[in-house]
């Protein structure tokens, strides 16, 4: 027993040295591109505060500076580090999210062991490093999703997280059909009268025609198989030489046959199994994958 013992004595000192050593120098060593993400979404505040349209007609490729791709809900939690100085507003923002990961592990609905892996995995991960550096929302999904994870069996709790991870990015609304294959009608409940209340608040400050734009948006990033450093099926296909057709009928089919595993799984095996694999999913049917966006596999790891 003495090695196991003197292992849990040191593994959280190694977990907090991950994240200061190697996340720190990847902070540091940021430059120009500390906030990269962060900025589109103070530039979407910023635009809502002096009446502006949030999305811009004229976009038709992903991944460019200052461009907004999130829900119009999502803009207001951008709006209070907007309202900071330039120079606080990134590094308040960074924090929130660094913070929102350690929540998140704090969640997990595992052992205590297990949360100082997860911390010393996603230290020394650089998909975290680099969603950190780029202050990217997903350590606020990695929350959220740990969150429905603990309650999966309270129905406020589940249906208020199924809710904002929907409202920060769309894709996690996958965790509705869970919901509703495992018999959380409660959870549903909850999550729609969020959701709606957050499309409600959103619509009142920027306008009905803000959806129409948003729904504009997501049209044309479907077909982003052609989108450079996209790690979906499709983008791959088309990266090693197939056509755009092509390409695209092979996300197509990625997608389809996700969304059936993970709705055999909701149906054939415990709840637990079946969220992590819905989680798993909302990320999979994405027509954006970017590498970064794997911190989120912490989840099934823990």
């Amino acid at each position: 027993m003495a090695e196991p013992e003197g292992l849990s004595r040191w593994l959280p000192l190694a977990a907090v040295a991950s994240l200061v050593i190697f996340v720190g120098l990847v902070l540091l060593s940021a430059g120009s591109t500390l906030g990269y993400d962060y900025q589109a979404y103070a530039n979407a505040a910023d635009r809502l505060i002096h009446g502006q349209a949030l999305y811009d007609p004229s976009v038709n490729v992903a991944g460019g500076f200052l461009l907004f791709y999130y829900p119009p809900p999502f803009v207001l939690l951008a709006v209070p580090f907007a309202l900071l100085p330039a120079s606080i507003g990134a590094t308040a923002w960074i924090a929130a999210m660094l913070g929102a990961f350690l929540l998140g592990v704090a969640l997990l609905p595992v052992r205590r062991e297990v949360r100082w892996v997860i911390v010393l995995l996603g230290g020394l991960s650089w998909p975290l490093a680099y969603s950190l550096k780029l202050g990217q929302v997903g350590p606020l999904l990695f929350l959220l999703f740990a969150a429905g994870w603990r309650w999966r069996d309270q129905p406020g709790r589940l249906g208020a997280s199924i809710a904002l991870g929907t409202i920060v990015k769309v894709q996690p609304a996958i965790l509705l059909g869970w919901a509703a294959l495992t018999r959380r009608y409660r959870a549903i409940a909850v999550a729609l009268i969020v959701g709606l209340a957050g499309a409600l608040v959103a619509t009142l400050l920027t306008g009905l025609a803000t959806w129409s734009d948003y729904v504009e948006l997501l049209r044309r990033e479907s077909t982003s198989v052609t989108t450079a450093h996209n790690f979906t099926p499709g983008a791959i296909a088309f990266q090693l030489g197939a056509s755009e057709g092509l390409a695209g009928a092979i996300q197509l089919a990625a997608t389809v046959a996700v969304l059936v595993i993970t709705a055999w799984t909701a149906l054939r095996t415990p709840a637990e199994v079946g969220y992590l694999t819905a989680v798993t999913a909302s990320q999979l049917i994405s027509p954006l994958l970017w590498d970064h966006y794997a911190m989120l596999l912490l989840v099934p790891v823990a």
